[in-house]
């Protein structure tokens, strides 16, 4: 198959946080990576503009397949929208956990928008039913063929229960696209990781912490402990606006053995009904947490806690200190946004909002500082202390640049963040790995030319050989030499050493010898000889001097000068040189 261009499109995210949909054309398929909704936004806005792929026509004819991350709303949202309404009937493909949660999230989502905002006009329970009929669930690392041309696979992504990297692979041409995800392990997921094969043309990741070095995160937990407790003594009650599966957990866990260690008998509650449920889906999906949750979850219940329950009725009109963790984490509506109201005036209570928030929602105005806020038509002093701890399970700047330097893509594409942030990594990025680097806005479509590839296949002879040449521990990158012979009649590459490909052509091999002599006061070669041993094992040890590395590297006795040593190198053990010249100095040096 020949090199196609990809083209990418934003239809949301594009230097922005919310509303993640991604349209990837690859040769003559197209894929849609998420489908989310803005909470930002309450008009049109909120869901991407699908005529921009289809215009009025169904999404069928234009759709190979659909792939969802994870259950977020912002990368879900819209599925029953652009499925039912819209019109899709392909398959979408997500993680079983992926697939257990979001109709659930979905059915939230859509009674707040109709139950409680009092909207007609919006997908209904019959839509989620009938859009999830459509969902294939995938197993991490398993090839799913969508047909003869489109194959994708699913990486572990950390952020959240079943959150996943995708690989959309269109012969020689693939796409790892990250959704959301986290480099480092937390409390109850591990670390994303993908396998080492995968080297993408693009790699398209979020880019929501851009510009952030996260801290110890045993240090944030300090004091998050601490404010909340000092709060709580001074008789202040603590709400902590939460999502219902993923940084909850991790915040609870925390809370729990807090107070269990401290001894406090001060009520922590949890919003009702969503405690049970995360519990079902844990406990369902046990293989998806990490190593600690899994051993603890064999003697009981992880998340069947002493000092955590679900709320009470009118528990936050009780007198006295209690802390809460309520849904939804942005404050845009639902219990959070209702005891939010109720608790705001008071200077004494405390509001730690413990992620990121969309531009717009009644979380990221309380995070900005803002003193009087309208909310539903009625305007609301904000007295409460504010908190803005970042326990986000997403990627920073390090974890960022850690999977580019894993996956070594041709092309990198930031989305999910803000365009400045962007900017920044951007000039990063292409200063340490000289790789372009790409970040659209919504409606902007980048073009990438991919550069031809050739798999060499490479004897187990001669990676050893390379191997043994390089003097560090790591063996991240090791000196390679050997000949490329091209055959002609079948255009196939083959790689020989240096030595075949001599004798192949009946010619003699030219090594350039180097040689350095080393002073001290007495030389100990016995000692010597012991030092050099780490590094060479079967190295021979001659009148004249040591041998190394079947005579590449040479220290010899200088005839008459007793305290010289002469160092004799080949140039393929150039990297040896200054470890081997030190050792022996130190020796020199002791003596």
């Amino acid at each position: 198959m020949g090199l196609s261009e990809i083209s990418i499109v934003p239809l949301g995210a594009g230097q922005d946080v919310g509303r993640s949909c991604i349209l990837v054309s690859i040769g003559s398929k197209n894929v849609m990576l998420d489908c989310g909704m803005h909470m930002g936004f309450q008009d049109e806005r909120r869901f991407p503009d699908f005529s921009f792929i289809s215009g009025k026509s169904r999404l069928t004819d234009f759709l190979d397949c659909v792939i969802i991350s994870h259950f977020h709303l912002d990368h879900c949202g819209s599925l029953p929208h652009m499925s039912e309404i819209v019109g899709y009937d392909g398959p979408i493909y997500m993680t079983y956990p992926t697939k257990a949660i979001v109709p659930v999230l979905l059915e939230d989502y859509r009674k707040v928008q109709t139950e409680f905002k009092g909207e007609t006009d919006f997908f209904t329970s019959e839509n989620i039913k009938s859009c999830m009929k459509k969902a294939i669930a995938v197993n991490l690392h398993e090839t799913i063929e969508v047909d003869d041309e489109l194959s994708i696979r699913a990486f572990y992504a950390g952020h959240v229960l079943g959150a996943a990297m995708f690989e959309i692979r269109v012969g020689d041409q693939s796409v790892l696209y990250t959704g959301d995800y986290n480099m480092t392990p937390d409390r109850h997921l591990g670390a994303a990781r993908v396998l080492p094969d995968v080297r993408p043309t693009v790699l398209i990741s979020e880019s929501t912490y851009a510009t952030t070095i996260r801290d110890s995160k045993r240090a944030r937990e300090r004091d998050f402990l601490r404010k909340v407790h000092e709060k709580v003594m001074a008789g202040g009650k603590v709400i902590i606006p939460v999502f219902a599966l993923g940084r909850a957990q991790e915040l609870c866990i925390l809370l729990e053995s807090y107070w269990e260690r401290m001894n406090l008998n001060i009520p922590i509650f949890f919003s009702q009904g969503l405690a049970e449920r995360a519990n079902q889906y844990y406990r369902l999906f046990i293989n998806w947490t990490n190593e600690n949750i899994k051993k603890t979850f064999v003697a009981r219940n992880m998340f069947d806690f002493k000092h955590i329950r679900p709320m009470e009725k009118g528990a936050e009109d009780m007198p006295g200190p209690q802390v809460l963790f309520s849904t939804p984490g942005m404050l845009h509506g639902g219990q959070s946004l209702k005891v939010f109201k109720k608790w705001c005036s008071d200077a004494n209570n405390m509001i730690i909002m413990p992620g990121y928030c969309v531009a717009g929602t009644i979380g990221a105005r309380v995070i900005n500082g803002e003193k009087r806020i309208e909310m539903e038509g009625k305007m609301y002093e904000v007295r409460l202390a504010v908190e803005y701890m970042s326990f986000s399970a997403h990627a920073d700047a390090k974890g960022i640049m850690q999977l580019i330097r894993h996956c070594q893509p041709q092309h990198v594409m930031f989305v999910h963040g803000e365009a400045e942030k962007m900017e920044f990594l951007r000039g990063k990025v292409e200063k340490e790995f000289g790789v372009p680097v790409h970040m659209p806005a919504n409606g902007e479509t980048i073009m990438i030319e991919p550069s031809p590839k050739a798999f060499i296949e490479v004897s187990n002879q001669l990676i050893e050989r390379s191997i043994a040449l390089d003097p560090t521990s790591s063996k991240k990158s090791c000196p390679f030499t050997a000949c490329v012979v091209l055959d002609k009649q079948t255009n196939a590459l083959e790689v020989v050493s240096c030595e075949a490909a001599a004798e192949d052509l009946n010619v003699k091999i030219h090594t350039i010898t180097l040689s350095q002599i080393l002073k001290g006061t007495h030389i100990d070669w016995n000692v010597l000889s012991e030092a050099m041993q780490v590094y060479d094992p079967e190295l021979q040890v001659k009148k004249d001097g040591i041998e190394m590395f079947h005579g590449e590297v040479c220290l010899l006795r200088v005839k008459g000068q007793e305290s010289q040593v002469e160092m004799i190198w080949d140039e393929c053990r150039e990297q040896w040189q200054p470890i081997i010249c030190a050792i022996v100095h130190d020796i020199i040096r002791k003596n």
